[in-house]
């Protein structure tokens, strides 16, 4: 049964002071490098590896970590597990995929919110890095963390996990991805591991709704549609992938889901996906839960060492995700 029902957003709300204060220090981080639209791509990464250094600095200290590259498909990408204090043996995890237009960031830059989830949840958190996009287009990210989870009961023991006790998660691209994967392996009948999804401002379409871009988009917005279509075109093959529910999950039949968390950002372009899938979910008679910020933008959770608000919403979806993994 659907339960926790998000309501349409109000027009034109006011952004958190606390996040504020982050969009504000990242945007004079960005003073340090060229626009940001100028720099070829491995440039771009690079910078936004350095800016959003900061921000996955600290934060709890782990058991253990371990870090290993997994292959896969011919590629060779890294996967880190973070175990923390008084978990038990073995540990259920929850693989996180993070965000990034499908075409930036790593598993360094969403390192603290990993381990945020696993300290906040007592659970296991499993990073995995996957293809980027151009280079590697819809669907070879799927393709490769769906042969990450296929080998999971071979790889985990050594790990300490738990692979009959997994819930998948991710931010904006890695909801996406999260969802996708669970499609795939629902298709596959290979769904019956997976209790849970969390997903924090999923991007689940390639369209963003002209009224979206006039209140959330932009040129001073942390995302707004021509940045959000450059990644969509830097992931598609063409206009046909856009149909594809595995590229584009708001398309999909969501029958026999896990239960599902949404993380929905007040003041964020895609905040529109979430409200959509919502919807979806209950109509397919899904368990959801979905929680809407207010005052918060896309990728506040990585403002979660001075923002209360982000705190907030990683403890709301670390005790979503812990209930259906220790039940």
């Amino acid at each position: 049964m659907a339960r926790g029902r998000v309501t349409a957003l109000p027009a034109r709300p006011d952004i958190d002071p606390e996040v504020q204060t982050f969009l504000d220090t990242m945007r004079a981080d960005w003073a340090a490098f060229p626009p940001f639209d100028t720099l070829p791509l491995p440039e771009r990464r690079a910078a936004t590896e350095k800016v959003r250094a900061r921000w996955t600095a600290g934060g709890p200290v782990m058991a253990r970590t371990v870090e290993e590259v997994f292959e896969a498909g011919g590629h060779a990408l890294r996967v880190r597990i973070h175990v923390p204090e008084g978990a038990p043996d073995p540990v259920p995890a929850l693989l996180y995929l993070h965000g990034g237009g499908f075409t930036l960031f790593s598993i360094d830059t969403h390192d603290r919110l990993a381990r945020e989830y696993a300290a906040a949840g007592g659970f296991a958190v499993i990073a995995l890095d996957y293809p980027l996009a151009p280079e590697h287009k819809f669907p070879a990210a799927l393709d490769y963390i769906l042969a990450f989870v296929l080998a999971l009961g071979r790889n985990a023991p050594r790990w300490g996990v738990d692979p009959a006790r997994i819930a998948i998660g991710g931010d904006s691209a890695g909801g996406n991805l999260a969802f996708a994967l669970c499609l795939r392996l629902r298709d596959r009948g290979k769904l019956g591991a997976i209790r849970a999804i969390l997903s924090n401002y999923g991007g689940f379409s390639a369209r963003i709704s002209d009224e979206s871009e006039a209140r959330f988009g932009g040129p001073d917005a942390i995302l707004n549609r021509a940045e959000a279509e450059e990644y969509w075109a830097n992931y598609l093959r063409d206009e046909r992938d856009a149909h594809d529910p595995y590229a584009c999950p708001i398309h999909a039949d969501l029958t026999d889901f896990p239960p599902v968390f949404l993380a929905t950002p007040e003041c964020d372009l895609v905040a529109e996906h979430s409200l959509r899938m919502a919807e979806r979910l209950r109509e397919a008679g899904v368990e959801m839960q979905g929680k809407l910020y207010k005052g918060a933008t896309h990728s506040f959770l990585e403002a979660m060492a001075i923002s209360a608000l982000a705190r907030q919403a990683i403890a709301d979806g670390a005790h979503f995700v812990r209930d259906r993994l220790f039940e």
